[in-house]
């Protein structure tokens, strides 16, 4: 599939189809995809849990439902259904490290340094890699996150270390038939409100003309 095909399919997907397991081949792929993502320093700070089992699903769901809420809403049953869950682990002090190291030179590893954490921002590219290798595989994909009161739950339920910090997960299936978010209903913002040309506030102007969504 051609990749601007790709990003055009690229859409959360929140529903499987439970009874079609995501072969290790394809798990391969999306995981080759995402190490091959950039990080700063190629400090490559990101390391992936996955998920592909019905007792290893059990336990991350139950990690991560507040007990006797009663029945699943509609988002939470249909995200259940996926055969496979990626959980992306930031590193900061991989970044620290790498940056105090002689040819970076930042040997007091302040974290102030950083102008934003690129731990997290890399393992989020990760895994937008990850999810535009799931639609090339004729699969779908969501990326959502763990609740910050869950977040001691999930790391005791997989012995995930103190040091990593649980970016999102990704849910990986066969797509079945599911309610498109409401909050597609905003539209997607233009060129013309997101593209700005020498200065804020002056838009970018395409002109050779090319055709956008």
């Amino acid at each position: 599939m051609e990749l601007s095909e790709v990003i055009r399919r690229r859409r959360m997907v929140r529903t499987y189809d439970p009874d079609v397991p995501v072969p290790a081949s394809v798990l391969a792929r999306l995981l080759e995809a995402a190490i091959r993502s950039p990080s700063a320093g190629f400090s490559q700070g990101w390391d992936f849990l996955v998920l592909d089992t019905a007792e290893d699903r059990d336990r991350f769901w139950s990690a991560t439902t507040v007990e006797d809420a009663g029945p699943p809403d509609s988002w939470l049953a249909g995200m259940r259904t996926a055969p496979a869950l990626l959980l992306c682990l930031s590193n900061r002090d991989a970044y620290l490290d790498r940056y105090a190291e002689p040819d970076k030179g930042w040997t007091d590893r302040d974290e102030s340094r950083w102008p934003v954490p690129y731990w997290h921002t890399d393992t989020a590219m990760a895994a937008l890699l990850m999810l535009l290798t799931a639609v090339d595989a004729g699969l779908g994909a969501c990326f959502f996150g763990v609740a910050p009161e869950r977040m001691d739950a999930v790391r005791d339920a997989f012995d995930i270390p103190p040091g990593r910090t649980i970016v999102g997960v990704l849910s990986v299936g066969s797509p079945a038939p599911d309610r498109r978010s409401p909050s597609l209903r905003r539209g997607r913002r233009g060129l013309d409100q997101v593209a700005h040309h020498g200065r804020f506030g002056l838009p970018w102007v395409d002109t050779a003309g090319t055709e956008t969504p």
